[in-house]
């Protein structure tokens, strides 16, 4: 298979071409990234630099939004699918600005169906099977879950402009489906962590402050349930959708660890050996979801099922943070100073002892 992965430099996306790669030995894979600030050359470092993966590997640097950027690729590559990461994906940051979400999430989102849909035309003339296109989404466009576990069948309720800018993808992939016949595919994941995720989200967050002896920003009463995925699991997940998902469906990708923020929170200062006074509980952010919880068993019809336990993946996450500060440090810049200041400082300013 001849892939393209959009966002495939980004913390899911790079897990996803490294272990496609190792695992398909007659894979090709072209990744497209415009290198946002969560977007890192380096996460694919391994790939570049190993001999029988760098064979199959192509980088190219670009807006998924730019329309002639994404047609003259797929005019020099007829690939067998394309696979969606491309976003931005910090909720926090899409309340401080929604546009930057809009446009990779719908415009972005709408260049990559053009595409397909093109390169499914050239392929019907030739009578060679039709690329699939998979959409890599999230558990929050079901809004939250106060009891029992999501289907892929719900009603889409996102409350964040991050959620809402998945949520317009999903109905983009849709639309296209039904208008234009396209193999489509839609992967809903749970929070997910690991190596190579950018310090914004709570565990990196959390994890490379305690390092640092710095305050850990815990929102509100730190009640909100997430239900933790590993991004190795996430990544062979969509792996296992794209070879035998049903066209047109939908597949949950459950976590294995459901627990309340501030039980993650006491979790990763006793694996790092530092105090609980080092948590602040600071203002709770705008529309905070209560919970998210899927149910897998779609996704387990097509024989996958996790690998990683959450204590195992989330102890050797932080392991991987503690030896590897030459990857996280650079990245604490200036605009990363800045961001945080917005986000927290007034927030640290008035915040309670944990």
């Amino acid at each position: 298979m001849k892939t393209l992965v959009a966002g495939g430099a980004g913390f899911i996306g790079s897990t996803f071409v490294r272990r496609r790669l190792e695992a398909q030995p007659e894979d090709e894979i072209v990744v497209l990234d415009k290198l946002t600030y969560a977007g890192n050359r380096a996460n694919l470092a391994g790939v570049e630099a190993d001999r029988t993966s760098a064979s199959r590997f192509r980088f190219v640097q670009g807006d998924i939004a730019d329309a002639a950027l994404v047609a003259e690729l797929t005019l020099d590559g007829d690939f067998d699918a394309v696979v969606n990461f491309a976003a931005e994906s910090h909720v926090d940051r899409s309340i401080l600005g929604a546009e930057a979400f809009l446009r990779p999430g719908v415009l972005g989102a709408h260049v990559l169906h053009e595409t397909t849909r093109s390169l499914a035309e050239r392929r019907a003339a030739s009578a060679t099977r039709a690329p699939r296109f998979l959409q890599v989404s999230t558990d929050e466009v079901y809004g939250s879950v106060p009891t029992g576990a999501s289907v892929e069948t719900d009603v889409l309720a996102p409350r964040s402009p991050y959620s809402a800018a998945k949520a317009a993808g999903e109905l983009l992939v849709q639309a296209y489906r039904t208008t234009y016949g396209l193999d489509t595919l839609i992967t809903r994941g749970s929070n997910t962590y690991g190596p190579y995720q950018y310090p914004e989200k709570i565990v990196p967050l959390f994890v490379t402050n305690a390092l640092q002896d710095l305050p850990l920003p815990l929102y509100g009463d730190g009640l909100q349930r997430r239900d933790w995925l590993h991004v190795d699991d996430h990544a062979d997940a969509i792996g296992k959708v794209l070879d035998r998902g049903e066209s047109g469906s939908v597949y949950n990708i459950p976590g294995t660890g459901e627990r309340p923020n501030v039980e993650l929170t006491r979790l990763i200062l006793r694996y790092v050996d530092r105090p609980w006074s080092l948590v602040r509980h600071v203002e709770d952010r705008a529309g905070h979801d209560r919970r998210y919880a899927m149910n897998g068993a779609r996704l387990a019809g097509l024989g996958w099922s996790h690998q990683v336990r959450f204590d195992e993946g989330l102890a050797a996450t932080i392991a991987w943070y503690r030896d590897n500060e030459t990857w996280w440090r650079p990245l604490l810049d200036a605009d990363w100073a800045a961001y945080y200041v917005r986000q927290y400082g007034a927030r640290l300013a008035g915040s309670v002892n944990g």
